[in-house]
């Protein structure tokens, strides 16, 4: 079982794209949005990935997660089946001292907001910040994808 370790923070500028190592268009359905099983269906680039997501932990920082390559016309199939609502982003690859933050600037509803993640080894382990990483937001739910598809940025008040 695959446990994953991330934090989440806004970004407050856009230094990370010129620090951007490189990025890619990400367009991504869920099959089911619950939050104890999230199913999400993606296409990044020119692959396609079906993924698993269980429950996340009290502090929001792990979960299970399951992900496969499936291929790039199934995935886009699944799309078409998949709950109503659909995330469309661009995610920069930030290299920052041994770790990579990937940081995803949203489109369509959920345009203006833009996000950075960062996976950890452990939820305790610390990282370089860059200066344009913001506020934390890990562990609050409105900003999951799976959230956001059904209430969108554009949305908050």
């Amino acid at each position: 079982m695959a446990i994953e370790i991330e934090r989440k923070f806004l970004v407050n500028n856009e230094q990370y794209k010129s620090d951007a190592s490189e990025k890619v268009r990400i367009t991504q359905g869920y099959l089911n949005s619950a939050p104890e099983r999230t199913v999400r269906v993606r296409t990044k680039g020119n692959q396609g990935y079906l993924t698993v997501k269980g429950l996340s932990s009290e502090s929001g920082a792990s979960r299970y997660e399951w992900e496969k390559e499936i291929p790039l016309d199934e995935a886009k199939a699944l799309l078409a089946l998949c709950e109503p609502g659909v995330i469309d982003k661009t995610r920069y690859l930030v290299p920052q001292g041994k770790h990579t933050f990937e940081v995803d600037e949203f489109y369509g509803e959920n345009q203006g907001l833009v996000v950075a993640e960062i996976e950890l080894t452990h939820e305790h382990e610390s990282f370089d910040k860059p200066l344009w990483l913001a506020e934390e937001v890990t562990g609050q739910t409105r900003y999951y994808n799976s959230v956001l598809m059904r209430r969108p940025y554009s949305s908050w008040e």
